[in-house]
This record gives C-alpha cells, sequence and structure tokens, in this order.
C-alpha cells in the first residue's frame, strides 16, 4: 500500500517530468516551424525553454534524485547500482546536451536557415534521449522505490520534491502565464 507521503513525491516527479516534457516538445514544434518558414514567437521563447530545462530539471530535479531517491535506493537495492549510475551519466550528459543546444541555436541566430538542420537533428536527439530518460526513472527506478523505501525516506523525499521552486520565480506570474500559454498554443496548432 502506498502512503500519502510516497503518493504526494511520486505526484511532484511525474509533475516535473511532464512539465520537461512538454517544454523540449514545444522546442521541437518551434524548430519545426523555424524549418517550415512559418512566423514564429521571438528567439526568447527559445531561450525561455533552453532557461526551463537548465534552472529547473538541470539544478533542482536531477541532484534530488540523485540525493534524495538514489542514494537510498543504492543502499537498499543493489540491483540497482547499475541502472543508478546510467542514470547519473544521463543527468550529466543532458547538462552538455543543453549547452550544445544552446550554441547551435546561436549558431542559427547568426547564419540562419544554414545551421537549421544541425539545431533540429540536435533538438530531436535530445527529446529522444529525454524521453528514454524518464522512461528508466519510471519503469524501473520509481517501481523499485515503492517496493524498497522507508516511510521516512518517502517523507523525506515529499519534503525535498515539494519544496522546487519556479524557475520564472523572478518573472512577474502574468508574463510566465503568457509564455505558458504561448508555448502550449505553439504545440497544439502544430
Amino acid at each position: 500500500m502506498q502512503t500519502p507521503a510516497a503518493r504526494k513525491a511520486v505526484l511532484v516527479i511525474h509533475k516535473e517530468h511532464q512539465q520537461l516534457s512538454m517544454v523540449i516538445t514545444g522546442m521541437q514544434c518551434l524548430v519545426k516551424l523555424l524549418g517550415a518558414g512559418v512566423d514564429v514567437p521571438r528567439p526568447v521563447m527559445f531561450r525561455s525553454m533552453l532557461f526551463y530545462i537548465s534552472e529547473y530539471p538541470e539544478k533542482l530535479h536531477h541532484p534530488k534524485e540523485e540525493r534524495y531517491l538514489f542514494a537510498r535506493l543504492r543502499h537498499r537495492a543493489n540491483d540497482l547500482d547499475k541502472t543508478i549510475d546510467e542514470l547519473e551519466e544521463q543527468h550529466a550528459q543532458g547538462k552538455a546536451r543543453m549547452r550544445d543546444i544552446e550554441h547551435a541555436f546561436t549558431r542559427y541566430e547568426l547564419a540562419g536557415e544554414s545551421a537549421l538542420p544541425v539545431l533540429r537533428e540536435m533538438v530531436d536527439e535530445y527529446a529522444a534521449f529525454s524521453a528514454n530518460h524518464r522512461r528508466l526513472e519510471e519503469e524501473v527506478i520509481l517501481p523499485a522505490a515503492r517496493q524498497w523505501l522507508a516511510e521516512e525516506d518517502w517523507k523525506e523525499l515529499a519534503e525535498a520534491f515539494g519544496s522546487n521552486r519556479d524557475p520564472f520565480g523572478g518573472i512577474k506570474e502574468a508574463d510566465f502565464g503568457r509564455l505558458f500559454a504561448m508555448i502550449v498554443r505553439t504545440i497544439r496548432e502544430h
């Protein structure tokens, strides 16, 4: 039976995975629109998506997975060490991939359409990479956590993940709402 603390922690982790997935889908849509010659939102929207990923999953979500979830599973379920090693390596790779995408986008801004194929390929590869990463966590790590973690672990996980802050906290709420609405609208329209 899953406790309230376990449900809360897993819900936050799933929600953060869904938000990341939506932002990545938005990045793919924007790059696709650039290639189609469609009028797209200003470059600040793509840069906002990059900022979201670097500030939220990379600086908050992944470190908390490593510190609170993975560390406890290493202590209790040794058969997961190889999978956890792989996930931690993917966290490091994700940061490098995001930096490379940011550079590719800057090249696109400077060079124009000739730089678009590389940007598109990098964004699509990141989307596949990220989807596989989330799948491993949701299909292997979280079920193992449900099996092996104690209530005190879940309480600490729920508290840690529940304290995550909005990476757009310094931006007025109305501005963030408009940005998010624009991302969602872009995804739905294309």
